[in-house]
């Protein structure tokens, strides 16, 4: 992911709880390379398991992609990036 491309992405991304003193703890994985495994799975067509190991592990990546899905934001980001690539 470009760093153009972090910012459009980065701007739709929620705000998370323990940033804004709501509790919970910090995330394990930076957001970037959870969207980019995420990325990577869609781009190259590959099972959750065969994610590469320098990536985070497959099954964070996958409880991060149902989460956000649950709650809209990956639509969000899809249709964000889109508008950005054919209108930006």
């Amino acid at each position: 992911m470009t760093d153009a491309e972090w910012a459009v992405v980065r701007a739709a991304m929620p705000v998370p709880a323990w940033l804004e003193g709501r509790g919970e703890r910090p995330e394990v994985h930076c957001h970037r390379e959870m969207i980019d495994a995420v990325r990577y799975l869609v781009d190259n067509g590959a099972k959750w398991r065969s994610l590469p190991t320098d990536l985070p592990y497959w099954r964070a990546v996958y409880d991060f992609f149902r989460r956000w899905r649950r709650h809209g934001y990956v639509r969000e980001l899809g249709q964000r990036c889109r508008w950005r690539t054919c209108c930006g």
